[in-house]
């Protein structure tokens, strides 16, 4: 059911005058994710006529536009993307660990998105795999999901990688399976000191290398010394990383990332109004408990669309990516050899009976028979009527 306020809703009446009032400041990658996210499932991108084979009902389904940053594309996605994964899981508890960077660093993130968000990934990824290995810890080699998410609640620039890891791993000399604590995986203190460590040395590094851009309020900090003086503050701050305890089995794991992997800003179900006042919309405010963390806020409309459009990731920036026994490259045989060791069966193989078609498509509303497709239009172009049946033999026009 669609629900009754879309992000496209908005786009469409307060883009055009957005975009008029912002030329220039605009980049052209947030420009098209509005323009994909406007047009999203309208005759603009084309579509079919689908019709019922029981009843003959006839239903217009217009295309979607496929991009990462479209709330109303992304639940296909993430079904695909489980499905390939679900082979990917093992028989242990899995933990959510949290690493996010301080206010101070996120602001610098922001004007350097592509550059300062692979750094969080690889210095979050490495603090993980370091620790791990140490045989003070766990003394193993682990595998790790990682999803980056850019924003709070509120729609802020709050960069964070959540990260889903078995509970284990496999030695170091590949022998047998080394199984974490209950409810226990990395000490979190120390992932946060290394953490932080690699983080400020490499962004140092990146300075140096003049791979890191600075504009308005910020552009003082191209200057090295006055760079500095801005990290040793949050040198001296401890770097929180969050763990929760492990999850109560596979299946747990996979509904978890079916809301993480592909989510977007907002979704639309979190829309309450659009009106004079602006964009009203539900959010946790994470410094309250229990009933009252869940809010309303109400944004002005310009100020919501550059919110929301903070979040457009660079193009060809991969936010979900896989390290150590989960490494695209060994992937395959480090489950394998995990299994072994775990003396778990192989995965069972996905069957045609298992897999959702490609081209899977609701009911008729009506009968609740089979729709098919009975005619497509192009792009830009409006659905034609389906022919009239033909006229009965000695009939003649009036």
């Amino acid at each position: 059911m669609r629900p009754a306020l879309e992000i496209a809703d908005i786009f469409r009446r307060h883009g055009p005058a957005w975009r008029a009032a912002h030329a220039g400041h605009v980049s052209l990658g947030q420009l098209k994710v509005m323009a994909a996210i406007e047009t999203c499932r309208t005759a603009a991108l084309g579509g079919h006529i689908e019709g019922c084979e029981d009843c003959g009902h006839r239903r217009i389904a217009y295309n979607s536009c496929g991009n990462r940053h479209c709330p109303k594309c992304q639940g296909a996605a993430a079904r695909e993307w489980l499905a390939a994964r679900e082979a990917d899981l093992l028989p242990v508890g899995y933990f959510h660990v949290v690493f996010t960077l301080p206010a101070e660093i996120a602001d610098i993130a922001a004007q350097n998105k592509a550059v300062i968000y692979d750094l969080l990934f690889r210095a979050a990824s490495q603090t993980m795999l370091t620790i791990a290995a140490d045989r003070r810890h766990l003394g193993a080699r682990i595998g790790i999901t990682a999803v980056l998410h850019s924003w709070g609640s509120a729609l802020t620039h709050h960069p964070h990688l959540h990260m889903i890891v078995p509970g284990g791993g496999i030695s170091l000399d590949g022998q047998r399976w080394v199984s974490s604590r209950p409810a226990f995986l990395l000490p979190v203190r120390v992932l946060g000191s290394l953490f932080r460590g690699l983080f400020l040395t490499r962004l140092l590094e990146l300075h140096t290398a003049g791979r890191l851009q600075f504009f308005g309020k910020q552009a003082s900090l191209a200057d090295a010394q006055l760079f500095r003086r801005r990290l040793a503050s949050v040198r001296k701050k401890p770097w929180i990383v969050y763990a929760k305890p492990p999850f109560a089995g596979p299946a747990a794991v996979l509904a978890y990332l079916s809301r993480y992997t592909h989510r977007v800003a907002i979704s639309n179900r979190r829309l309450i109004a659009l009106d004079e006042r602006g964009v009203t919309f539900r959010f946790k405010d994470y410094r309250r408990d229990g009933a009252e963390r869940y809010r309303t806020m109400t944004l002005a409309t310009d100020e919501f669309i550059r919110r929301f459009l903070l979040h457009v990731l660079p193009r060809g920036f991969h936010r979900i990516r896989h390290y150590g026994l989960l490494a695209s490259g060994g992937r395959r045989d480090n489950l394998a050899r995990a299994r072994e060791l775990l003396a778990a069966p192989p995965p069972p193989a996905a069957t045609d009976a298992t897999l959702e078609p490609s081209d899977h498509r609701p009911p008729c509303p009506c009968c609740g028979g089979r729709m098919l497709i009975i005619g497509t239009f192009e792009r830009c172009s409006q659905p034609r009527a389906p022919p009239a049946p033909p006229r009965s033999a000695g009939r003649t026009a009036s």
